[in-house]
């Protein structure tokens, strides 16, 4: 999966960016704890990084 596809779909589930620091987009939920960084480049994500994020954000 590709870091525009995750923000795609952290945006459908309410995640919205709060800052950017360089190519890192960090994500916020209004009820979720914590935080999520994507890294925004053209390359496919590591299959661990993506699976991290997904636990993380709820998704999985």
């Amino acid at each position: 999966m590709k870091p525009k596809e995750l923000m795609k779909l952290l945006a459908k589930d309410s995640w919205m960016i709060v800052r950017v620091q360089g190519s890192h987009h960090i994500h916020k939920h209004p009820t979720k704890p914590g935080t999520i960084p994507v890294a925004l480049h053209n390359k496919d994500m590591a299959p661990g990084t993506l699976n991290k994020i997904l636990k993380a954000a709820g998704l999985k």
